[in-house]
């Protein structure tokens, strides 16, 4: 076998690849006499088949056979000759496999980039530091209040925070508009879900009352054709009723999983909860400012062919998360819609199995139970959950790679500059203001950041 191998740009190679003619007309003979003892043709007994029949009926069947399996294990072993790691299926070109002459083609790819790693010291991390006080759980204690309220009706004017049932039905320049009008419709004065101005008009209002309100489409509206309109509402009001928050007794507590000890029991089950999200928020904010310094410090040539693939992911991501798997074809959507994210997703991908292998990482199998056993603490039957995680291996690989992602980012943390920062419990688990890299280049929160493999 020779092989020719070319840089064409950047990651691409382009090589061809010789094997000697002898060598295919053997293993072409070789099928044909097997064919002989094993086809059935008419008029024939089986195993007496004249070579030149079976030749003349299934020649060009093997020959296109053994081209398969030839150029597939003569590639394989050219990239091994030459110390190659492909990324992604490579196109194939100008195949001769005529009889007589030797078997030739030419194969195009991409490789995976040799990565060097900038010094983890120039990666800056500001880690936040918070304690949860008194004061903050009666505030989430509120917060789930809050969200469990409810409201009954009353007989006086509404007043912001109170609940509406309304009719209404929209009108632009006389017309009503697809999408302006509804019956029965509740809203809660305050909440600002209705365009700038709608809700302002109904305070004040009782059941019974109706009303013509008067309000412009913000200028950046979705509906172009209703954006920096002038429209006309005409309101009723069916009933106005104000909220009521829910008492901090057992049946209160029981929602929450507390079933004995009270409202001191109901604290500390808050209080855990809360540490739980903040070493959870205060994890990601760490890992985010990791991922970002790593594709920040570091130049990553990226494969075409692993951009594209993680395109196509994207693409099925996005019907499924729309419910529309068995509707959508995934190939409508513009590989413009995601080829940026893709590309930030394979960067970190391949810096991550970069350090993987620089570093020898493995998996540590202590901290996969550890990460397992946190997670069923959460379930009525924690042993139930930890069996599922063991028997399935899909599963238990996906919780394998987050154990490998954390070991990796704990690797970079070691050598990067760490400041920790004090602050509140509010102020810990505010979202990062900044657009990380890392956060638009999450797969998924179950998956983890896995690395291709190379």
């Amino acid at each position: 076998m020779q092989v020719t191998l070319e840089t064409t740009s950047g990651l691409k190679r382009r090589m061809r690849i010789s094997v000697p003619a002898e060598q295919f007309e053997s293993k072409v003979e070789g099928k044909l006499k097997e064919a002989a003892g094993q086809v059935k043709i008419k008029g024939f007994r089986p195993g007496k088949v004249p070579m030149r029949e079976v030749r003349r009926r299934f020649a060009e069947g093997i020959r296109q056979e053994v081209s398969s399996e030839l150029m597939q294990a003569s590639f394989t072993d050219a990239i091994r000759q030459e110390s190659l790691a492909p990324a992604g299926m490579p196109q194939i070109q100008d195949v001769v496999s005529e009889a007589g002459k030797d078997f030739e083609f030419t194969a195009e790819f991409e490789v995976f980039p040799e990565i060097e790693l900038a010094d983890f010291g120039l990666i800056s991390v500001e880690r936040p530091v918070a304690e949860i006080t008194e004061t903050d759980i009666d505030a989430m204690i509120e917060t789930l209040r809050e969200q469990r309220k409810a409201f009954a009706d009353v007989t006086r004017a509404s007043q912001v925070g109170d609940q509406l049932n309304i009719d209404f039905e929209g009108f632009v320049d006389d017309e009503a508009f697809e999408g302006g009008k509804a019956e029965g419709s509740e809203l809660v004065l305050g909440s600002n879900s209705m365009i700038p101005g709608f809700e302002d008009g109904l305070v004040g209002s009782s059941a019974g009352d109706e009303k013509d309100i008067t309000v412009t489409f913000p200028e950046a509206y979705q509906a172009e054709a209703l954006a920096g309109k002038e429209a006309l509402f005409k309101i009723k009001v069916n009933a106005v009723a104000e909220p009521a928050l829910p008492a901090l007794d057992e049946a209160f507590f029981e929602q929450f999983g507390v079933k004995e000890g009270g409202l001191q029991a109901f604290r500390v089950e808050v209080r855990s909860n809360m540490e739980k999200e903040l070493a959870a928020v205060i994890k990601s904010k760490v890992k985010n400012q990791v991922l970002d310094g790593l594709a920040e410090t570091n130049l990553v040539d990226v494969p075409q062919a692993l951009v594209d693939s993680e395109v196509d992911r994207m693409r099925q991501e996005a019907v499924q998360q729309f419910g529309g798997s068995q509707k959508i074809d995934p190939s409508i959507l513009p590989a413009e819609m995601f080829t940026a994210q893709a590309t930030k997703r394979v960067q970190l991908g391949l810096m991550v199995n970069a350090i993987v292998e620089q570093k020898t990482l493995k998996v540590d199998h202590e901290r996969v139970k550890q990460m397992i056993d946190t997670m069923a603490s959460s379930y009525e039957d924690p042993e139930e959950v930890i069996n599922y995680y063991y028997a399935n291996e899909q599963q238990l690989n996906q919780i394998q790679n987050l154990v490998l992602e954390d070991q990796v980012i704990d690797s970079v943390l070691a050598g990067a500059s760490v400041v920790e920062k004090t602050m509140g419990y509010e102020e810990a688990i505010k979202p990062a203001t900044k657009n990380s890299l890392a956060d638009e280049s999450e797969a998924s929160a179950d998956e983890g950041l896995e690395a291709p493999a190379s």
